[in-house]
């Protein structure tokens, strides 16, 4: 008697999945800059959340977290408590599942079976596995003069992807939507960060 499974898809996704210690988030990036005083280090830049954010609590300061770290990579850091910030900071994240393709659903089932020449009994258990659900990731960021309130500075990056763990992906988002802070190449980017596995 032989049996057999197939799970192609399975096998694949495990072989790759011990092939590297860091992931690939690739997003398309576009930046507006009205950029005119020159960026000096250390710039300081103070939150401001919309009411419908302030409600969010947690989930907002989770994400100003991250864009804070992106913030300092590229020289601004928040004002000390007492102080007047140069900028105020705007900052909006979502990541959305998307519908899996076509519906594709997994299903399990008989392969098959009976006599076969030469072969005696066969039979098996065959299994299609739906391709993994994918995941749109976006963020935007505004930088407002705090003196006057005019914007110097609006950024967004997107990324489409399988991983779920948004925080992490989130944060190599605002990364790529600060790269070439404070004079971005005018026109849709796109950019690619590392992110541990």
């Amino acid at each position: 008697m032989q049996r057999w499974i197939t799970l192609p898809c399975l096998a694949a996704a495990l072989a790759l999945s011990g092939c590297a210690s860091t992931r690939l988030v690739d997003s398309d990036v576009q930046a507006f800059s009205h950029w005119d005083a020159p960026h000096t280090t250390p710039d300081t830049y103070r939150f401001e959340r919309l009411p419908s954010q302030q409600a969010q609590g947690d989930a907002q300061a989770a994400i100003e977290a991250q864009a804070a770290q992106a913030l300092a990579k590229v020289g601004l850091h928040p004002a000390a408590d007492g102080t007047a910030p140069s900028y105020r900071v705007q900052v909006h994240a979502r990541t959305e599942r998307q519908r899996t393709p076509g519906g594709y659903d997994p299903w399990w089932g008989w392969g098959g079976w009976g006599w076969g020449s030469g072969h005696g009994f066969y039979g098996g258990l065959s299994m299609r596995l739906a391709p993994p659900p994918t995941y749109r990731s976006e963020v935007s960021l505004v930088l407002r003069q705090a003196s006057s309130g005019a914007v110097v500075y609006e950024t967004h990056a997107v990324h489409e992807g399988v991983w779920s763990d948004d925080q992490a992906v989130l944060g190599a988002l605002f990364e790529a939507a600060l790269d070439g802070f404070p004079r971005p190449p005018a026109g849709l980017r796109r950019i690619h960060r590392e992110i541990p596995r």
